[in-house]
């Protein structure tokens, strides 16, 4: 017999606090706060499958952030059976995704709103 919904529902809450502690480390705000994760799926058998983003197609660093995300859920989500983080383009990250943590993060850090420059940048 599989994970009910609430035991799965809990392996999820588990993988987002940890993907809050997870950075980028060319940004210093979490890949969850900066709407990074598209997409969290733990299926009835546990395993835990993420859609996940980066900011530019570019990034050279890429495997470095999918590597250290997919090991952190790893190592401290204990109830996840199998991981698996997908790299995923579309559709392209924008600051619109940011979160609001995470947009006070990039506030405190920029100096300024990421977001309101970016849609006065794009309307």
């Amino acid at each position: 017999m599989g994970l009910t919904i609430l035991e799965r529902e809990a392996i999820k809450n588990k993988v987002i606090e940890v993907l809050k502690n997870v950075y980028d480390p060319e940004i210093p705000v979490n890949v969850y706060d900066l709407g990074l994760i598209y997409g969290i799926n733990v299926d009835e058998e546990g395993r835990v499958s993420i859609q996940m983003t980066l900011t530019a197609p570019g990034c050279p660093i890429a495997g470095m952030v999918i590597a250290s995300t997919e090991s952190a859920i790893r190592e401290k989500v204990t109830e996840a059976k199998e991981v698996y983080v997908n790299l995923v383009w579309d559709p392209p990250w924008t600051p619109l995704r940011v979160t609001p943590e995470g947009r006070e993060a990039l506030k405190k850090l920029l100096g300024y709103d990421l977001v309101e420059e970016w849609i006065k940048a794009t309307s």
